[in-house]
């Protein structure tokens, strides 16, 4: 089975989710290719995006959150193709070659944008591939009804599928399996033997602190508030690329013991030690942070998607988000006053996890693939 994964490059999520699928394809037999779409089709607009995107979301979170907002609300027109439709539709002819050429069995995309040239295609029947979108965050984006001509649209979870009725899809189309993640994070080592790797007392609570591969947010000041906190606990922090946010929190005169970390690859290792994160709510973090049973403190959430990850996490009993009237030292304070609430968490998290979402996703490709059978696993998940 040959296997095209579309992504775009619009922060790191949906790389992140292509390439955990590519490499789990390739570990069951399967030839799998990862394109960058819009690098391929158009380096200028590769890089706008990209570039646009970090800037949005990191310098201009209004303005991102307004235009988000607005791109909810838009209302499609059947009859009217939209005008990133109509831009899609350009981009398709260029695609198609690349296609045609490698000639895979099933396309699967991971940003909408991706999958809107894709179902340009699929609508003029220029292919006969299996064609799979993926959700890389708790709600259907803004567009997603521009994918209905897409066989099949995989969900981070069942309630997903009201929305995805309400965009227009049908139920047979929903697939609800997770958002890929690497395998890693399915497996779990004790609280006691991950702590015992990285050095940490065996016997103390442990927060880990996650800011993102770019290190986003004022991680010192963050620091500084759980160290009010009159509990006594450790604290991992995770500075990703921002070393100066690193050698700040380096230079810190604390009460509290701090591991502290540049970008590491051994994150599984890091939850596994923990009670609880703090972290944005990314799509991806909070699907590995779910697989690991680690209960979540949202902050910093970005406006938009990630306020929709917010909406689902915290409505389903999953995390706590620290917001102006409830500061961080607050929600540390709350859930480690009462140890029922961080199990009602667990509990909650066991509902919803689909610590398996990548093997499943590709054993759905790989079969529909070489025997057009819609087979899902009933250990799906589990």
């Amino acid at each position: 089975m040959k296997a095209l994964v579309l992504s775009i490059t619009a922060g790191q999520g949906h790389n992140a989710t292509a390439k955990a699928v590519c490499a789990y394809l390739e570990s069951i037999g399967c030839e799998a290719e990862m394109l960058d779409t819009f690098n391929y089709l158009n380096r200028i607009l590769g890089e706008t995006v990209s570039k646009g995107y970090l800037l949005t979301a990191s310098k201009t979170k209004l303005l991102y959150k307004s235009g988000y907002r607005l791109a909810e609300k838009r209302k499609k027109s059947k009859s009217d193709a939209s005008p990133i439709r109509a831009g899609s539709d350009l981009l398709a002819k260029k695609l198609l070659r690349f296609i045609n050429s490698y000639d895979p069995d099933v396309i699967i995309c991971t940003h909408i944008f991706a999958g809107i040239i894709l179902d340009v295609l699929k609508e003029k029947r220029e292919t006969k591939a299996k064609c799979i979108g993926i959700l890389t965050d708790f709600a259907f984006h803004p567009f997603w009804e521009e994918g209905l001509n897409l066989d099949y649209v995989v969900v981070p979870n069942e309630l997903l599928t009201a929305q995805a009725l309400k965009k227009g899809f049908s139920e047979k189309q929903v697939l609800p399996l997770g958002i890929p993640i690497h395998p890693k994070f399915a497996n779990r080592i004790s609280q006691a033997e991950a702590r015992a790797r990285l050095g940490l007392d065996l016997n103390k609570r442990t927060v880990l602190l996650m800011s993102g591969s770019m290190g986003y947010g004022n991680i010192e000041e963050t620091v500084n508030a759980l160290d009010s906190v009159a509990y006594d606990f450790q604290i991992i922090t995770v500075c990703g690329n921002n070393s100066a946010a690193k050698a700040k929190i380096d230079a810190m005169k604390t009460k509290k013991r701090i591991l502290n970390l540049g970008f590491v690859d051994y994150v599984d290792v890091l939850m596994d030690a923990s009670d609880c994160i703090i972290t944005k709510p990314g799509g991806l973090t909070s699907s590995e942070a779910m697989a690991k049973g680690l209960p979540m403190v949202i902050v910093n959430p970005i406006p938009g998607q990630e306020d929709r990850n917010t909406e689902f996490l915290t409505n389903n009993g999953v995390a706590m988000a620290v917001t102006h009237t409830l500061p961080l030292d607050e929600v540390i304070y709350h859930l480690f006053s009462n140890p029922r609430r961080l199990e009602i968490m667990r509990e909650s998290i066991s509902l919803i996890a689909k610590p398996n979402s990548t093997r499943d996703i590709c054993e759905f490709s790989k079969n529909i693939a070489e025997n057009g059978v819609e087979i899902i696993d009933e250990t799906a998940s589990v």
